[in-house]
């Protein structure tokens, strides 16, 4: 690391750039873990290079090293939710953002999620929620692997949602997506993009509503 400071601090005195670019230069090289290029994350996913430097400030600023494990991760997560347990919900979002199952987000892993959840197209929106699904990642998702998420879910949102929330509603929603697609596992992703669609927004419905 001492190096890697002498050198940057060489380089700064021989070109004398301005602060801000400096700023932005030094952030991206300084930490344990260098992402790729902003050009080649630029062309890989849906954010500009100035929103990929904002997105990098945040990260670094609670990721130091670069890198995040699952603990870290779950901490970040639940402070957006205070009023539930997000813990078992961040462990899954967790292993749909490592793409590497490494047990580690680099920032590459990061955006390209956050790409994909933000601006990707409706099917590939609903191809990264399949993976989230998949929770053994053998291809299906079954009755169990989406009641364990649905149950996540809903331990998020807390004991504070209003109108409170009966505890046998999220086997309620499990259950009306099998009736939609009866079978046991899901075996075209087509019939998951139909049936998460229409059930998904009937879930989201009956929380608004109550």
């Amino acid at each position: 690391m001492g190096a890697v400071v002498g050198t940057l601090t060489m380089q700064t005195k021989q070109r004398r750039p301005s602060r801000d670019k400096l700023d932005d230069e030094l952030e991206l090289t300084i930490v344990c873990h260098r992402p790729e290029g902003l050009e080649l994350l630029e062309a890989q996913t849906n954010f500009t290079k100035q929103e990929l430097q904002i997105l990098y400030r945040g990260f670094k600023n609670e990721c130091p090293s670069g890198v995040v494990n699952e603990e870290t991760f779950k901490q970040i997560y639940s402070q957006f939710f205070p009023h539930g347990d997000a813990s078992m919900y961040a462990h899954y979002l967790f292993n749909a953002f490592d793409t590497s199952n490494n047990g580690a987000i680099k920032f590459k892993d990061f955006v390209m999620g956050m790409s994909l959840l933000l601006r990707g197209t409706l099917r590939e929106k609903l191809e990264w929620t399949f993976h989230l699904y998949d929770i053994n990642r053998d291809g299906y998702i079954n009755r169990e692997e989406m009641t364990e998420i649905v149950r996540a879910i809903y331990d998020m949102m807390g004991k504070y949602t209003y109108p409170a929330l009966k505890g046998d509603v999220p086997q309620q929603h499990v259950d009306a997506f099998f009736q939609v697609e009866p079978t046991v596992n899901i075996k075209a992703r087509v019939l998951f993009f139909n049936s998460f669609n229409e059930v998904y927004w009937h879930m989201i419905s009956t929380v608004a509503s109550g």
